[in-house]
């Protein structure tokens, strides 16, 4: 496209400047008047001095003015022509003598057509030069169309491209033309930017991968420290001699050493939980027996009949809501935990029911903040991430955890998702 473009601004140069040069060619001095017919018309005047004939214009190809010995103008042919003598040798025109009964009575000055000639060679340079330059703008915008095309707009592109880049958006191609300067590079640009893509992408789900698998298992692992904790506590209740104890306090504080470094590396992932898998399955309400019994480690549990039917849950994610729940009401609460199950609106409502002094009216609505932990736990260790997590879980599942107040304690309800419910929606 550039080489044409050049060829054809060459061509426009070369055929102006041939243009130009034939103008110039043809153009030819103009011959001077005939001396033969300016001989007869003088003639002719000097014939017709002083008779009204002189005011007749002589037949021939030139025009004429007649001026009398003084100068002033008798007669003239035709209008516009000169009226002196002056005017006459301005304009390349010779006066001629009138010679009448020998004595000089004026001049007889024929028109010389150069002026006509000089206005037609200004008109046709004006035309030439006007023509000639409107092709050089013309060509001029064509190539700064073609500069705008292939140079200035492409070079834009890149220059979003590379921004984009910059801020690390690597969805936005470069699309590739090789009609310009920058076609080659174009290719290679994007190329870098999906390799980009595809690294950050891989980076990602790597990530992912590391953070569900900390967050998981440092989860899961509170559990089961929990529950070594708690046995401790009961064996320690019953130990006999002071070495027994000693063995069991330091059993205790390692296990608490672990709950308390597992609470820190879950802090580290806490932040990303969207990414933990919640994977939805169709289970028979059975299995809350089973859960419910994993849970009950210290046989504080008094479960009733939980009503058949199919719910939608992750039967892992639910373990560990189950077992939080478990675990705050035997640690705040210390008393028998009744559970009851009724199917109502779409969910199997399971509540568990402890017998303890439940929490300040006040405070309820701040339970499931991350971190927050009541004024009644201030005496027990704890993260504050409990009914967070719980919460956060069931919500994965598309149920629900809500606290209330009895009058005789504290009751946590788990709204769990029938199946049939979770097909309709």
């Amino acid at each position: 496209m550039f080489r044409k473009l050049l060829l054809a601004l060459m061509g426009a140069g070369l055929a102006a400047g041939m243009a130009l040069w034939a103008l110039l060619s043809n153009l030819e001095e103009p011959p001077p008047p005939d001396r033969i017919i300016v001989n007869a018309i003088v003639k002719q005047v000097e014939h017709n001095w002083g008779t009204l004939k002189l005011n007749e214009r002589i037949e021939g190809p030139y025009e004429y003015t007649v001026l009398d010995s003084a100068g002033a103008v008798l007669f003239q042919s035709a209008a516009g022509l000169s009226g002196s003598v002056n005017e006459a040798l301005k304009y390349r025109e010779t006066p001629v003598d009138l010679i009448v009964d020998g004595q000089n009575r004026g001049k007889v000055i024929v028109h010389n057509d150069e002026r006509e000639v000089f206005k037609s060679w200004r008109r046709q340079f004006t035309v030439a030069g006007g023509i000639t330059v409107l092709l050089v703008l013309l060509l001029g915008l064509l190539y700064i169309c073609y500069l705008n095309r292939t140079v200035l707009r492409p070079f834009e592109a890149m220059q979003r491209f590379a921004r984009h880049i910059a801020r690390g958006e690597l969805d936005f191609p470069l699309t590739m033309d090789r009609n310009h300067l920058f076609g080659a590079f174009t290719e290679s640009f994007d190329m870098m930017r999906e390799e980009l893509a595809l690294s950050r992408r891989n980076e990602y789900l790597a990530n992912k991968s590391k953070k569900e698998l900390v967050a998981g298992l440092s989860h899961d692992i509170q559990t089961p420290v929990a529950s070594i904790k708690a046995i401790t506590e009961l064996m320690l209740a019953g130990a006999g001699d002071e070495k027994t104890k000693r063995k069991l306090h330091t059993l205790y504080s390692k296990a608490d050493q672990i709950d308390r470094l597992v609470t820190d590396m879950f802090h580290s992932t806490l932040e990303e939980l969207n990414e933990l898998q919640v994977n939805v399955t169709e289970e028979h309400s059975g299995l809350l027996y089973e859960l419910i019994a994993n849970a009950d480690y210290s046989g504080v549990i008094s479960a009733g009949r939980v009503p058949e039917c199919l719910i939608a849950v992750d039967a892992i994610r639910l373990q560990q809501v189950v077992d939080n729940v478990v675990h705050n009401a035997r640690k705040y609460a210390g008393t028998a935990i009744d559970v009851t199950c009724l199917i109502r609106e779409g969910y199997l409502e399971a509540e568990f029911a402890d017998y303890g002094p439940g929490v300040p009216e006040e405070e309820l609505p701040l339970l499931f903040n991350k971190y927050y932990r009541g004024s009644l736990a201030a005496q027990q260790s704890g993260s504050g991430l409990g009914l967070y997590l719980s919460r956060h879980l069931m919500r994965r599942m598309r149920g629900e955890v809500e606290c209330a107040n009895r009058p005789d304690g504290f009751t946590v309800r788990l709204l769990i998702p029938l199946a049939g419910d979770l097909r309709n929606g």
